[in-house]
């Protein structure tokens, strides 16, 4: 069996991706979709990237409508469905076949009734499944145990599928998740930019066509984000990506090595609060940047803003021509304010 946990970007994606595609069930789309991550994160680990295929990858990466397709992975060329219940029930043979008859195979995923965790039970060809249908209708009486039992094959048994390639173990060493803030390395004065997207390595295709070692990280910098209909800071990172592709936000696409965490990763308009305080009033940020090595972030406090609309960009002018007091602090003295 194959454990898989989905964190808070994953259960964010399968949930919104379900209100978007208008399901009748809500639930259990959600939950099928949180089944197809967790196969996913299966294939990436232990299968050839260049012989399998997630239909709805994009629609769920970015929170959008699927396409219609009859199964939901290809691999090795076979039509593979994955199945997700609370209710082992659901798995027994004839429920399988009467489910998806034309498929090749099936993967049986049982969540929790929570839904945080998911385990890949096993898999199963059609044919196979139809076969002991067959045998237990035309069987007299009362149906022996063995035929009454779940049939499903080891995940890792799949491997035996393909080509004769070595056992392997390619979970991807990236560390960045949509909504970090992120500086190219290397760069003496960089600019924060925030992760929209992680591409996993089949879709590991870069600039003018170049394919990046690794998994590619999709940025988009404030800049832009600010020019959006919306206030971004305002969607869940998860969402970030459709935001993006939605409102064609330009996005800058790198080599995920390349990047790293952003040591001071406050820019203009963000909300923060000063963590040295008991009840911290909510400041935004006019300025960050400078001050040596770690940095200082100027903030003025909303209490002292009119009820008006600033762009980011224009905050320490609007500041200046105002008379607002601002006040800077060492940005380690701060945190994003998330008390909404």
């Amino acid at each position: 069996m194959y454990r898989y946990t989905p964190d808070e970007i994953d259960r964010e994606r399968a949930h919104h991706q379900a209100v978007i595609q208008g399901a009748d069930e809500l639930d259990g789309k959600r939950i099928g979709n949180l089944g197809e991550l967790a196969f996913h994160e299966f294939c990436r680990e232990y299968l050839p990237v260049e012989m399998w295929e997630w239909k709805n990858e994009t629609a769920v990466r970015r929170c959008n409508p699927e396409s219609f397709a009859g199964h939901d992975f290809e691999v090795f060329d076979y039509r593979v469905d994955v199945k997700t219940s609370r209710d082992v029930s659901a798995f027994l043979p004839e429920s399988l076949v009467e489910r998806d008859p034309d498929d090749d195979i099936v993967v049986m995923v049982w969540h929790r009734d929570n839904e945080d965790t998911l385990m890949l039970l096993g898999w199963e060809r059609l044919e196979t499944l139809k076969s002991k249908v067959e045998t237990e209708t035309e069987y007299s009486g009362e149906a022996p145990e063995k035929l009454d039992h779940l049939a499903a094959r080891p995940m890792n048994e799949l491997i035996d599928l393909g080509p004769n390639t070595a056992h392997m173990s390619q979970k991807p060493e990236n560390p960045f998740r949509p909504g970090d803030r992120v500086v190219k390395a290397g760069e003496e004065d960089p600019s924060v930019g925030v992760v929209v997207e992680v591409l996993p390595p089949e879709k590991n295709t870069g600039a003018f066509g170049q394919e990046i070692d690794g998994e590619a990280v999709k940025v988009a910098f404030p800049s832009a984000l600010d020019g959006g209909p919306a206030d971004w800071r305002e969607y869940h990172p998860a969402i970030l990506a459709s935001y993006c592709y939605d409102t064609e936000i330009k996005l800058w696409t790198y080599k995920h090595a390349n990047l790293e965490f952003a040591e001071n990763p406050y820019v203009p308009g963000d909300r923060v609060i000063k963590t040295s305080h008991t009840d911290p009033n909510t400041a935004v940020v006019v300025e960050s940047g400078g001050g040596g090595e770690r940095g200082t972030v100027t903030v003025a406090f909303l209490g002292d803003f009119e009820e008006e609309e600033v762009w980011p960009g224009k905050l320490a002018e609007h500041c200046d021509e105002n008379g607002i007091n601002c006040y800077t602090y060492e940005h380690s003295e701060l945190a994003f304010d998330e008390r909404g």
